[in-house]
């Protein structure tokens, strides 16, 4: 039996866009639904294990009220929970895991224990209710509105959602496909677009974005902790991409920026830094054991560039095919651990890290696998307005100071075009942005009236998507989509009226700056020191 449930709005994803927007909507007093389709909430950030990706100005400007409020509860939760030392204890800026990613390299089973807090207020007022392990099963689509989503739950039973606003926060976009919303994947052309480093011939909707099964692992000197020998492990130990220097399983990867052979091995310090390790251990690390004393292990997230998996795409595919790329990916991620921990070369001249163990007591899986993988590219909406690299790319923006200025700006983010290797074998794309901001015109899908998207699937091409992808990013958009929702909601206009009436927009905005605290412009761009390249480029990849 289907049981049927009214709501405000229905927020379909249970990520870092997703827990925003429902956040916003219940600071405006709406009840909200939140679909997640796993147990875990927080997506790329916890259930995901992919530390935050920020810019370099995070800890005084460029992210929402909420977002910071984020950070800073999971900074407290470190210091109420763990024996930090003094000198971490007192660090203004605590980085938990001294990650070389980001200021706030942090475990993800932290951030979901944060996120549950976060929401739980408004779970006991009962403005956010959360179905957990669920995904969306059917859109019912009157006209150019949705009336209903079907959900599935984990026993296949099924519940009917109703409510005013639809928002699709998931990481693929799955809603945008069943309610027929137009929107496009893949890479377009330069013809289509003009974005100077889009493609130069026909568009390809196959040339989409690797993705990474993210794993978490500690080190343990002395004991053996060799998982069992994957079962793909020789396919992927011979695998030879054509734009890679060697063996996918090796140190060695494609440059992110040159293209050229480099080094990359599991522990290095840079001679030019000052102690700055440029490994891949020291990237994501999540836990510095430095700042915890004896019985404590570093643990790092593993989303390395030899665990990007580009074989086959997951949009405009059948179920099959998807299950298959999902499949690899995992059998990818494990090989390269099965690799380290048994023929790696060892700067002593030895072979095989036996003492790497995988943490599956810390990702809530049994073999330390994060329990769902990264998904870098969503389908994304045909919108009023569609973000190019002519907006935010320096190089495209020529001798304009700046990204393009939006008067319906809805937020702002920052973040360079990062555009992994793709299933058409395309290499990196790495190009300089300007910090920049997020155009109302680019949440409101050209037909659907009360469908937003509310995640990685806002209306921006390839290229672009690769700059607002990222966690602070998503978060923006979730958050104004809900807010979004709740004001259209309560003064009866669709979204495009918003955006096409000054005094409207005008009032939305206000909203926006005031009761839920989102900037919507970046201050004078001398005062965002370094210019171009982010600081946290080189570890990060």
């Amino acid at each position: 039996m289907t049981r049927a449930r009214h709501f405000d709005l229905v927020v379909i994803g249970g990520g870092l866009g997703g827990i925003a927007a429902a956040l916003a909507a219940a600071r405006l007093g709406l009840r909200s639904v939140l679909v997640s389709e796993c147990d875990w909430l927080g997506g790329q950030v916890s259930s995901q294990c992919i530390p935050p990706d920020e810019h370099p100005w995070i800890e005084s400007i460029g992210c929402t009220r909420s977002y910071r409020e984020f950070r800073d509860r999971v900074r407290a939760f470190y210091r109420r929970n763990y024996p930090l030392s003094a000198r971490a204890r007192a660090a203004a800026h605590l980085n938990p895991g001294s990650g070389n990613i980001g200021p706030l390299s942090h475990e993800p089973q932290v951030a979901r224990l944060v996120l549950e807090e976060m929401i739980a207020p408004w779970l006991s007022r009962g403005l956010i209710t959360v179905l957990r392990e669920h995904h969306v099963a059917q859109a019912a689509v009157v006209g150019d509105e949705v009336r209903a989503v079907a959900v599935r739950g984990p026993q296949g039973e099924e519940t009917e959602l109703t409510g005013s606003y639809f928002l699709d926060a998931t990481d693929l976009g799955d809603l945008l496909e069943l309610a027929g919303a137009e929107h496009v994947f893949g890479a377009e052309s330069a013809a289509e677009t003009g974005e100077p480093h889009a493609l130069p011939g026909p568009a390809d909707p196959f040339d989409q974005q690797a993705i990474t099964w993210a794993m978490l692992l500690s080190l343990h000197p002395g004991t053996d902790n060799t998982i069992e020998r994957p079962e793909q492990y020789e396919t992927w130990r011979e695998h030879r991409p054509a734009v890679w220097p060697g063996p996918l399983l090796s140190w060695v990867v494609s440059d992110h920026v040159t293209h050229r052979p480099r080094q990359r091995p599991l522990f290095a310090e840079h001679p030019s830094t000052g102690g700055i390790r440029y490994d891949l251990w020291h990237a994501r690390r999540v836990l510095d054991a430095g700042h915890l004393g004896s019985g404590w292990a570093d643990v790092t997230a593993a989303a390395w560039p030899m665990m990007d998996y580009w074989r086959l795409p997951l949009l405009g595919v059948d179920d099959e095919t998807r299950a298959l790329a999902l499949r690899e990916a995992r059998q990818l991620s494990l090989s390269f651990l099965y690799w380290m921990q048994t023929e790696a070369p060892r700067p002593d001249g030895g072979v095989g890290y036996p003492e790497l163990r995988p943490r599956g007591d810390l990702t809530g899986t049994p073999d330390g696998l994060a329990k769902m993988p990264y998904i870098r590219e969503s389908r994304r909406i045909r919108a009023e307005f569609t973000l190019l690299e002519q907006h935010i790319g320096v190089e495209a923006r020529g001798d304009l100071e700046g990204a393009e200025r939006f008067a319906d700006s809805v937020g702002i983010a920052a973040y360079r075009i990062d555009v992994h290797p793709s299933t058409a074998g395309r290499d990196t794309i790495d190009i300089d942005t300007w910090p920049f901001q997020i155009p109302l015109g680019s949440l409101i899908p050209v037909r659907l009236k009360n469908v937003l998207p509310a995640a990685k699937n806002i209306g921006a091409t390839h290229l672009t998507s690769g700059a607002y992808r990222v966690h602070p990013g998503e978060w923006t958009t979730g958050e104004a989509a809900g807010a979004l929702a709740g004001f259209c909601a309560a003064r009866g206009k669709r979204p495009s009226q918003v955006r096409a009436d000054e005094s409207l927009l005008g009032e939305f905005q206000a909203l926006l700056t005031g009761t839920i605290g989102i900037d919507l412009e970046w201050p004078r761009y001398e005062a965002l020191a370094p210019r171009h390249r982010f600081g946290y480029v080189e570890a990060g990849r």
